[in-house]
């Protein structure tokens, strides 16, 4: 007699980075990355700051990118 469980596909293989699901799409997703692995390899903050520097960096130009597409598509200019 069959059983009446369905079976379901295998689960797929957990991403090294969980947290990255949201920033995929980011432009700054390589600088993300660089300070994680950064931080996993080191274990000590200091010896990463530029790859934060970097990120941070990256972070800002993105908003100020946003805002002015934000500023150009508003009806109360």
């Amino acid at each position: 007699m069959a059983s009446s469980r369905s079976i379901s596909p295998p689960a797929s293989p957990p991403r090294p980075y969980p947290s990255t699901d949201r920033f995929s799409d980011s432009l700054c997703f390589l600088q993300y990355t660089a300070s994680l692995k950064c931080l996993e390899a080191n274990r000590d903050k200091s010896k990463c700051q530029q790859q934060f520097d970097d990120y941070k960096e990256c972070k800002k130009k993105e908003r100020e990118a946003r805002l002015e597409r934000n500023r150009k598509k508003s009806f109360f200019h």
